[in-house]
């Protein structure tokens, strides 16, 4: 009987993954892998670009070209990433009530009233009902991998895609904060009337009482209302891309800028990574991009000091990814993906390896 012991001595992580095989070519059962990747194909509220609900796929067939050999987490493979399946109607229901939101959007465009219009006011209050359903279940799929003892990521999807996650994580944990990756605040009241927007998730999030903070890191887009919101919350500290750069510019180190965004943060940390809060080349197809953004080197190296922080990573989701024409967004969503597993790993004294020197 093949064990996972036996699995890891015979695997060849240099070798390419093969396709039959879970994310990253690893050939571990979900019951084997300490980390479990849930896919949440879902992108109904989009109202520029779209894509997102692809991401999870494009991200698991660019995961087979991602080399094993994680220099700062070289060992990360052997503890096993498995990516959930998930439900079909994710899927079928995210294009079902994404064709019922965009005439609602156009309408709005038109500057007309939505109230006036019983069939597109009837279609709005099923969208809401639809996605309080697809977080409830959300919720129940993070909440059976949780009470397994596994690491759960989140793999979106748009960014509303999150909340069942974070009311998952608010059963489990009394108290936590989150370290926000973003082009946009995400703190709009129901926008465009969905109760669930992707870009209302940090509104709903901080309604949580659970949440006791969230760190926005990257912002370079926002409205006056979500300026009201940041303003009047205590819950809410935000390092725009603008403050960040200026700072940089007059010779504050990232390092000591990232400390002190860390220091912004309670104990339990969950990290939501929106990938426009990168520079758009690394995210051409993303549904909003927004110019400036962080490097993939400047993310990735906050993101490692977290790991060796002593802050309790308790999930993380990572949004956003469109694929286009080619490869390349998928591409560098399963390599940041990669790298979250290993920053999930490590800051919870799970084996990784000790990073390699040159």
């Amino acid at each position: 009987m093949s064990t996972k012991q036996t699995k890891i001595e015979s695997f060849d992580p240099s070798q390419p993954g093969l396709p039959d095989s879970s994310i990253y070519g690893l050939p571990f059962t979900a019951e084997e892998s300490d980390i479990i990747i849930l896919p949440a194909p879902w992108e109904v509220t989009v109202s520029y670009g779209s894509g997102a609900s692809n991401g999870p796929e494009a991200i698991l067939n660019a995961s087979f070209q991602v080399d094993l050999l994680h220099q700062e987490f070289p060992e990360l493979w052997k503890l096993g990433i498995f990516m959930d399946e998930a439900p079909e109607q994710w899927l079928q229901n995210s294009e079902k009530y994404k064709s019922l939101a965009q005439p609602i959007i156009e309408a709005l465009e038109n500057g007309e009233e939505i109230d006036s219009i019983p069939a597109l006011k009837s279609d709005l209050e099923e969208i809401n009902k639809a996605s309080a359903q697809f977080n409830a279940e959300v919720k129940e799929r993070a909440l059976y991998w949780m009470n397994q003892g596994k690491k759960v990521i989140l793999l979106g999807g748009d960014h509303s895609t999150p909340m069942g996650f974070y009311q998952a994580l608010a059963e489990k944990h009394s108290s936590f904060g989150i370290l926000h990756f973003d082009a946009h605040m995400d703190l709009r009241e129901a926008y465009e009337g969905f109760t669930y927007s992707h870009a209302s998730i940090m509104y709903n999030a901080i309604k949580l009482p659970e949440i006791e903070k969230i760190v926005q890191v990257g912002i370079r887009d926002f409205s006056e209302g979500e300026l009201a919101a940041v303003r009047t919350s205590n819950k809410v500290k935000v390092y725009t891309d603008t403050d960040l750069k200026a700072n940089s510019f007059e010779g504050k180190h990232w390092k000591d800028q990232c400390d002190e965004i860390l220091a912004q943060l309670p104990a339990n940390v969950a990290v939501s990574f929106d990938i426009d809060a990168l520079q758009r080349w690394y995210c051409p197809n993303t549904g909003t991009p927004v110019p400036g953004g962080l490097s993939y080197e400047q993310a990735t190296y906050l993101l490692s000091k977290l790991a060796n922080s002593d802050k309790n990573i308790i999930g993380i989701d990572l949004v956003e990814v469109a694929p286009g024409e080619d490869d390349w967004d998928g591409n560098v969503g399963a390599r940041l993906l990669f790298h979250l597993c290993g920053v999930f790993a490590k800051n919870n004294k799970l084996t990784t390896g000790t990073k390699i020197a040159f």
